[in-house]
């Protein structure tokens, strides 16, 4: 990361106990930390069928996503995850890579989700946060907005999903004004 964060909160590990590669220990991030331009790596995972199949089971059950026979006879020729389940596992990778250590304050939305191409069995998808955009509240002086795309690659670093999120990021305590 590029931005100097103050100590505060660590960074955990994600799920499978892999924290993201700049991910300093220790460290909190506040709305003064971002900076159009920055990017920032939030590690990678690999997808598993077990939870390809499971998150459908429960959330889209579409044919391609649920059942490996149907799957091979779609337009997608094999199983492939919920566009939804991307989506998922990519704001676990946010969490855990950032807003876990961030004075977050929520989000007011999302501008635009693309899935580009489908997420396999066995895929290991790497997710970017970009800082686009950042503006302090004029009427909220405790807080500021950060417009950001988070992408996902696969192993072969074709894109399969892009977000463009909207984040609200409390501003540094006993900061000059």
């Amino acid at each position: 990361m590029t931005a100097g964060p103050d100590e505060g909160a660590g960074r955990p590990a994600d799920a499978r106990g892999h924290a993201p590669a700049d991910a300093p220990a220790g460290k909190r991030w506040y709305f003064e930390d971002f900076h159009p331009g920055q990017e920032i790596d939030l590690g990678e995972r690999t997808v598993t069928e077990a939870e390809i199949l499971d998150f459908a089971r429960a959330f889209d059950p579409q044919s391609f996503h649920v059942d490996a026979g149907a799957a091979q006879a779609s337009p997608y020729g094999g199983l492939i995850a919920s566009g939804w389940h991307t989506c998922s596992m990519m704001m676990r990778m946010v969490v855990d890579g950032l807003l876990n250590a961030a004075d977050g304050m929520g989000s007011p939305g999302l501008d635009g989700v693309r899935w580009l191409q489908p997420v396999r069995p066995g895929d290991t998808l790497r997710v970017r946060y970009l800082t686009r955009q950042v503006k302090a509240s004029a009427s909220k002086p405790d807080r500021g907005v950060v417009w950001s795309t988070w992408t996902a690659t696969n192993q072969h670093g074709d894109q399969v999903c892009t977000v463009d999120g909207i984040g609200l990021y409390g501003r540094r305590p006993n900061r000059e004004h």
